[in-house]
This record gives C-alpha cells, sequence and structure tokens, in this order.
C-alpha cells in the first residue's frame, strides 16, 4: 500500500512538472490601443463557385445557407458572390474536363432563330442557393463573371482562347460583352437582390486557355482589361446603375502584377468612378514582405482607395482539412490580409468544396476546421467597426499574434497561437467584461469564458482565440 501511495505521488509531480515545462510562463503581453485607428471593416463573404450549381437536395442547400449566412448560428456572413457562368454547360465543343466546373448560362441560343436570348429560369439551383444565402442574411450579392460567355468569344469556348496569354474578347465584342452583364445585373435588381457590385473580369494576367482548360476564364493585357472597365463604367453611369463596379481581380498582389493595379487608376474614367480595388492574396501566403509593401504602395500612391481581398483557398492545397493545422493556416492568411493588407473585405474561395469551408463527404455536409477559424473573425467582427493597434510587448520576438477591432459597444481582440505548447498572456486594457471563445483541436468556436475583465489568458497550444472586451 505504501508503495502503491508513493507511485500515486511521483505520478502526481510528474503530471505537474509536465505541465509546468509545457505551458510557457507569461513572458508577453497584449494591449488595445484604441486611439491608434486605421481601416473600417466592411465585410466578410464567400463565392458560389464551383459548387452551388451542383446542389440538387433543397434542403442541403438551405443548411448550407445557414451555416454561411445565419448570424446567431452560422458565419454570419455578409456577402455572396454569384457567378454569371460563361455557359460551358451549354457549349456542344465544351473542353472543360471537369463537369462540376461548366456553367448554366442566362444566355441561350433559340435554335429557330438562330440569336441568343435571355432566359432567367436557368441555373435554378445555383439561384436557389443565392435566395437562401439572402434569406439567412447576406447583406449584399457581387454578381462576377470569370469569361465572357461562349458565344462572344474568339475561341468558341469560354474556357479560354486555343492560344495562352491571348484575350478571348474580339474588341468589337467589347459592348455586347458590356449590355450582357448589365442587362443580368438589372435583372436581379429588378428581383429585389441587394446587389452591391458587378465583377466582370477575373484574374485577366493568368494564361487562360491553349492546353489547359480547366475552368472558364479570360486573359486580358492591362491595358485591355482598363479598356473593358472603362465602357463598363461609362455605360453604368450612363443607365444610373445602384450598384458599383469592381476590379481588376488581379490572382496575385507582387510587384510583377502592380502594371494592373496602376493602369487602373492611371485611367481617369476609373478613378473617378472607383473608391477601391478587388484583388486576390494567392502566392504571397505568410510573406510579410510582399504584403507589406503592397499596402504601403497603396498607402503612398492611392491614400483615398480601398483594398478589397475578393478571393483566397489555400493553394496548393497540402493540409487536411479537417485538422487544426488546416484552420490555422486561413487564419493567419484572414489576420495577415487585415492587418498587413489594411484590407477592408475578406472573401474565401470556395464555400463548399474541398478547399472549402463546408463540404459534402458520401452524402454528408461537414464542418472544415477552416469553417471555425473563419468563424472566430467573422462572428465578431462587424462592418462598419475600426481595427485599432494592438501593443505586442514582445515585438518582433513575439510567439503569439493577435488582431483588433472596435466600435462603441465592444472590442474585438482576435489571438493566434501557432506553437504546440500552452502560453499565458498578460492582458491589458480598462474593460468591464471579457468573453473568450475557441477554436483548437477539441474546440470548434466555443464560449470558453464570460465574467469580469481579466489580467491574463492561457491560449491551448495551436488555437485562435476571441476576446469580446464590453466597453
Amino acid at each position: 500500500m505504501i508503495m502503491k501511495f508513493i507511485c500515486l505521488i511521483l505520478a502526481a509531480v510528474q503530471t505537474l512538472l509536465f505541465n509546468i515545462a509545457t505551458i510557457k510562463t507569461e513572458s508577453q503581453t497584449l494591449g488595445v490601443i484604441e486611439y491608434e485607428r486605421y481601416q473600417t471593416f466592411e465585410s466578410f463573404g464567400t463565392s458560389s463557385c464551383w459548387w452551388s450549381q451542383n446542389i440538387d437536395d433543397e434542403e442541403t442547400a438551405r443548411e448550407i445557407a445557414r451555416l454561411l449566412y445565419d448570424d446567431e448560428t452560422g458565419l454570419g456572413l455578409d456577402v455572396y458572390r454569384y457567378n454569371i457562368g460563361g455557359g460551358e454547360h451549354d457549349n456542344p465543343d465544351c473542353r472543360i474536363w471537369d463537369t462540376s466546373r461548366r456553367t448554366e448560362s442566362f444566355y441561350v441560343l433559340n435554335e429557330e432563330t438562330g440569336e441568343c436570348e435571355y432566359d432567367f429560369t436557368r441555373d435554378a439551383n445555383a439561384r436557389r442557393m443565392l435566395d437562401f444565402a439572402v434569406e439567412y442574411g447576406a447583406k449584399e450579392v457581387i454578381l462576377f463573371c470569370n469569361s465572357p460567355h461562349f458565344s462572344m468569344t474568339k475561341s468558341g469556348h469560354a474556357s479560354g482562347g486555343l492560344e495562352a496569354n491571348v484575350s478571348n474578347l474580339p474588341k468589337e465584342n467589347y459592348a455586347e460583352f458590356v449590355d450582357y452583364v448589365l442587362t443580368i445585373a438589372d435583372w436581379f435588381v429588378a428581383q429585389g437582390y441587394p446587389v452591391s457590385a458587378i465583377s466582370p473580369i477575373n484574374e485577366p494576367q493568368w494564361s487562360w486557355g491553349g492546353e489547359w482548360v480547366g475552368q472558364e476564364g479570360c486573359h486580358y493585357t492591362a491595358d485591355e482589361t482598363v479598356e473593358v472597365l472603362e465602357m463598363f463604367a461609362v455605360e453604368m453611369q450612363k443607365r444610373g446603375t445602384p450598384y458599383i463596379l469592381s476590379g481588376p481581380e488581379s490572382g496575385e498582389l507582387t510587384e510583377g502584377y502592380y502594371e494592373y493595379i496602376d493602369k487602373f487608376f492611371a485611367s481617369e474614367i476609373l478613378d473617378e468612378y472607383c473608391d477601391s480595388i478587388s484583388a486576390h492574396s494567392y502566392w504571397i501566403d505568410n510573406n510579410w514582405w510582399a504584403k507589406s509593401a503592397f499596402a504601403e504602395k497603396m498607402a503612398k500612391q492611392y491614400p483615398d482607395k480601398k483594398f478589397e481581398m475578393s478571393e483566397w483557398c489555400e493553394l496548393p492545397m497540402t493540409l487536411d482539412s479537417k485538422t487544426i493545422e488546416s484552420g490555422l493556416y486561413m487564419a493567419n492568411i484572414i489576420m495577415q490580409d487585415l492587418s498587413w493588407m489594411n484590407a477592408v473585405s475578406w472573401q474565401s474561395w470556395t464555400a463548399v468544396n474541398g478547399d472549402g469551408v463546408l463540404d459534402i463527404v458520401d452524402g454528408e455536409l461537414i464542418q472544415y476546421s477552416r469553417y471555425y477559424a473563419y468563424k472566430q473573425f467573422s462572428s465578431f467582427i462587424k462592418p462598419g467597426m475600426t481595427r485599432v493597434k494592438v501593443k505586442n510587448s514582445a515585438g518582433d520576438g513575439a510567439t503569439v499574434s493577435a488582431i483588433a477591432f472596435a466600435n462603441k459597444e465592444q472590442t474585438v481582440m482576435i489571438i493566434i497561437n501557432n506553437e504546440a505548447y500552452s502560453q499565458n498572456i498578460g492582458l491589458y486594457g480598462r474593460y468591464d467584461s471579457m468573453q473568450t471563445h475557441l477554436t483548437d483541436a477539441s474546440h470548434n468556436c466555443e464560449q470558453t469564458y464570460s465574467g469580469e475583465m481579466q489580467k491574463s489568458i492561457t491560449l491551448p497550444p495551436k488555437s485562435i482565440t476571441t476576446i469580446v472586451y464590453g466597453n
């Protein structure tokens, strides 16, 4: 009995020593400096490609919309990006090998007259998904194109030209493309949808076409991009559209592609008409230099313009979507884009897919770790909140990263611990109360504390913690 008791004591001491060794003592403090302010936040969102048209079951569609847009039980997203497809589903000569990426168009050939006509009963699954998204709380709809309709292109395909790196839209069809997009947008507005913007061009710098035909797409040079978008701006002003023009949707924000931004704002028409640019933060993950260089460029050259991060997913996808590592990766990118790049909006690509936040596996709708990572931001940072400074005592040697947003009612701070050990972090500030919400290997954006302001917090290994302070 004595030996058994001694063994129990030794085991308890060993456990205590292990816990002490694996929790880093408090060497870092975080505090919010609310008088140092940056951008005002506008929205979180996601895209309808390439999944919405493939959701046949109505109840599944409704549940997806709830999970994405409901403020109380879902992510509480603000923006739904609806794809105006280039019609490859209807193209008898379609070259896209992945049938899930062939879109059904509203613009269809009348075989009797030989002319294209509009039929807004088409793309039924995607429209139903849009209806549910708006019903559950989507406040903005952005209509975007990956390519003009295949009937307008040089190659007769919306999957790009027969030759790569050459625009697939003939100049003589620019006006037809403009009218096509605005006719569709005006129809959606007339039905009562909250259309906030159109985005006619997607990642214009990529080659799109040739031997690679994985999806719809169209190459444009920087000059061609500006020429097309100027025609949109002029026509939209004539029509007095209630929605804005979004672009140029560059697929990468490194120095080699700044030409698209510079020529966009060098246009007097676009500079006057557009108060922001939208682009994608691919290929610069965790790249502080590239993201900070972009932010510095915008601040110096275009201080009156906003940046909307309108598309991101992990490329190439290497992480298991079900693991916390996948959620942490996405959380880090969101934090980087909001802080290093001063994004006023952040939108994911895609919502329901292996690289999305939800997926359908063997007929079952599942939520990936990325879903809860996104929720740590989207459920708490709301439109109209302003990013404020987080003072990190560790400076460049910090082992956790943090970001904060505030309004008159509350202040939200999100902290990411990428390390494989727990960390005890000091907190300072004059707040009446605080709540904490946690995502890690065993918690899915769960409330873990609610009460008076605490002076410290223990961050579990590989975790995302959201603190909501009551002002």
